[in-house]
């Protein structure tokens, strides 16, 4: 009898390690993940200011002068505190530029000299 329960001590050892490294790979797993997205997120809020400035055109006849007027007019919402987004407006009949990166590359373009 004594060994049954050395041999379950043992069992639940071996549970807990196998429970532990699984949460260590799914940390590891899931960080560079996080950023694929956040780069995703960046592609479609791009995309998306890009629509809507050409439907402002399509419906007022002129491209939007800022990305206040597509957040006023159009509804579209983003997330400021993940992204950065540069919205450059040449001429009203000229598509503007549209850049947008993550929180952390903002930083890092920021730093450098």
């Amino acid at each position: 009898m004594y060994t049954d329960r050395k041999n379950r001590t043992w069992l639940w050892i071996a549970a807990a390690v196998l429970v532990l490294v699984l949460l260590v790979l799914a940390v590891l797993w899931a960080g560079p993940r996080r950023e694929e997205r956040k780069e995703e997120g960046a592609v479609a809020i791009r995309e998306l200011i890009e629509k809507t400035a050409r439907q402002c055109y399509a419906v007022e006849g002129v491209y939007p002068p800022n990305l206040a007027y597509l957040e006023d007019h159009y509804g579209i919402r983003i997330n400021k505190k993940d992204y950065y987004v540069t919205y450059e407006a040449f001429a009203s009949n000229v598509p503007p530029s549209v850049f947008v990166t993550t929180e952390g590359s903002a930083r890092a373009a920021e730093e450098l000299p």
